[in-house]
Formats: C-alpha cells, structure tokens, sequence
C-alpha cells in the first residue's frame, strides 16, 4: 500500500486551503434525483478547489458490474467524475458494501484510482486512515459471513458470468432485503470498539475516517481520533442530509454539510 503524502504546515498566516475532500454513502441511482443533483453540484464546486477527492464506498446504491457503466445514469455520473479530474482533481476510489464491483473500466471512464480497503495518508506529521468502515462492523456476524462470500473471487466472477438484466434483478432483490432488514432494527449496525482500536493501532494511525455506519461524529480516544462521514438524503429526509470532511493546509479537519456549510461534529469522548 503505497502511502499518499501531503503537505500541512501547523502554521499559516493566510486562509487554509482545501488539501484533500472525504465523501461516502451518496448511494446514487436513477431513483434519487435531488440527492444527484446535490452530489453533481459538489462535484462541480466544492471538490474542484481540493487537490485530491476520496469516494469511500457505497457511492452508489448499487453496482453490479462495468458493464453496466452504459446505463445512461451512469453516464451522466461518470462524465461528471470525469470532468472533476479533469480539473486537476485527483480521484481515488475504497469499494463499499455495495459499490464492491466498480473495477478497472469504470476507474478509466471515470478518471480515478481505485484503493485498497485500507489507505493511508500522511498529513504533515499525522498520519490518516480511510477505509469504508464495513470490515470494523464486526459484532453483524450475518454480515460479516454474508461480506467475507461477495468479496470472494469465485462469487464475484459467477455473478459477474450471469447476464446484466438477471444481476439488475437480484440487486434489486438484495437491496429491497436489506432496507427491510434496517427498517426492523431501525438502525445500521455501528463498528467494533476493538475493531476500530485495532486498526489504528496496526497503521499507528492518528486519526480514522470511514462511512458505512451512518452516523457521522468525531470519537475521541486516548491515542487517535475517528471522525465518521454522513450519508446522504436529500429526497426522503425531513431536512437534506449528507456532506463532507476537508482536510485543510494547516493539518486540520473541517466538515461540512450538504449545502457546503461549515459544521461541528457531535463529539464522543471515549475513555480507557
């Protein structure tokens, strides 16, 4: 895993620039139409003044192969995409519970790298991880059992062996039992404590950025800090949900909502 390197001074006299953008769980399809336009919107302002951009997981609702990419939805998003990295932005892709199929064809229409579940950065003296966060959920053990069989590459080229229509259906399947499984529980599950602890700990990590659970907040711990992304939902929602983390020139980390707005996350102190 090659580490990516960016230079943060603790220490600037002018207004810090954008370094670098996290976003995760647009869970994008044809069916959310506001929720599209506030993500192109994005695409269009906000990430074009970072260096970089990291889409980390469950981008899309679902994904069930490349070729698939033709879809004129996904047209629209890929040129989108495309024209960010045209504009200098550096794109870099951690697959999602549900985006785990985008490969290589996607990754050149687009513009973009795709990473390892795991990424880490270096920010100055900080050193970062990203990842999606679904690997950390590991008290879900349905999941997690269900995770270990689509990320195997047996399952994935027979899946990817069935015609485009029949992967379509089952998705479509899939994800009409999932959100009837959440509805019931009526919550994601979270991450593992121990899970998490031991992942910062394996990176000598400073601080962790993930998605997947929903729940976006800082945790503060005794040896890092954990900030969890938003999804987002501006059709369904009550008020438009969603947003992102910018890690600024000076080192810091500022997020934002949906409308581009700064905001403090809830924070969560956690004790030994």
């Amino acid at each position: 895993m090659t580490e990516h390197v960016y230079s943060c001074s603790d220490i600037s006299t002018a207004q810090p620039s954008v370094v670098a953008l996290f976003v995760s769980d647009v869970h994008l399809s044809a069916d959310i139409p506001a929720t599209t336009h506030a993500f192109l919107q994005f695409l269009q302002g906000p990430a074009r003044a970072a260096q970089a951009l990291y889409l980390m997981g469950d981008m899309f609702e679902y994904w069930v192969g490349d070729d698939d990419i033709n879809d004129p939805y996904h047209q629209s998003i890929c040129a989108a995409l495309h024209d960010c990295t045209n504009a200098g932005v550096r794109l870099y892709w951690i697959h999602g519970n549900r985006d785990f199929l985008v490969g290589a064809e996607f990754a050149d229409r687009c513009g973009l790298q795709l990473l390892p579940e795991t990424q880490s950065l270096r920010a100055g003296d900080k050193t970062i991880v990203i990842t999606h966060g679904d690997a950390e959920c590991t008290g879900d053990l349905a999941y997690m059992q269900f995770r270990k069989q689509v990320r195997n590459s047996q399952w994935q080229q027979q899946f990817l062996s069935q015609p485009l229509e029949k992967r379509r259906d089952i998705a479509k399947q899939m994800r009409a039992q999932s959100q009837q499984k959440q509805s019931a529980a009526m919550v994601l599950s979270d991450v593992d404590e121990d899970a998490v602890s031991s992942l910062a700990e394996a990176h000598q990590a400073d601080i962790l950025i993930h998605g997947h659970t929903h729940r976006p907040a800082l945790h503060q711990y005794a040896d890092f800090s954990r900030y969890v992304l938003p999804d987002w939902d501006c059709d369904h929602a009550t008020s438009p949900r969603g947003g992102w983390l910018a890690l600024l020139s000076d080192g810091s980390l500022q997020a934002y909502d949906v409308h581009g707005e700064a905001i403090q996350l809830p924070v969560n102190r956690h004790t030994a």
